[in-house]
């Protein structure tokens, strides 16, 4: 990159605020660009096939031709590439918070039910031990029932 070219961009950027940043002016039609006559007007006589008048009809410009335009269009590309990048960095950034907001929240439902789990455990444990110790003596009773029964 020239020291010209540096230059041009960083005046710029002095000349455009924030909201200017996000548009690109059309200088194409603010500035008249020299024209070859000489060829466009031959151009203009093949074209109609009668030899019309120049001044009737406008002869097609060359686009890129002019080094001032390839400056100016390298330097509006420039300056869209650059906002289209602050632009992605924004969608990136805002995306990124989005995956960490839905992270810590899955997190948190994670542990809320880690906790569940460990509770139910418990209380299965003690449900079991309390069946433990009810079961023998039901099943005791039961027999001395059917013994009685078969007594009488």
């Amino acid at each position: 990159m020239t020291a010209s070219t540096t230059h041009d961009i960083g005046k710029l950027e002095q000349e455009s605020d924030e909201e200017d940043i996000f548009t690109v002016p059309d200088m194409e039609s603010q500035a008249a660009w020299p024209v070859d006559t000489s060829k466009g007007n031959e151009a203009v006589q093949n074209a109609s096939g009668n030899g019309a008048c120049p001044t009737t009809t406008t002869p097609k410009r060359r686009r890129g031709r002019n080094p001032a335009d390839k400056e100016y269009r390298r330097l509006r590309r420039l300056l869209r590439n650059r906002v289209s990048a602050q632009q992605a960095r924004e969608r990136k950034k805002v995306y990124v918070n989005d995956l960490e907001s839905k992270a810590n929240d899955l997190q948190y439902k994670n542990l809320k039910l880690e906790e569940e789990i460990s509770t139910l455990l418990n209380e299965n444990t003690m449900l079991r031990k309390i069946l433990m110790n009810v079961r023998p003596k039901a099943d005791h009773e039961i027999a001395d029932h059917k013994h009685d029964m078969g007594k009488s």
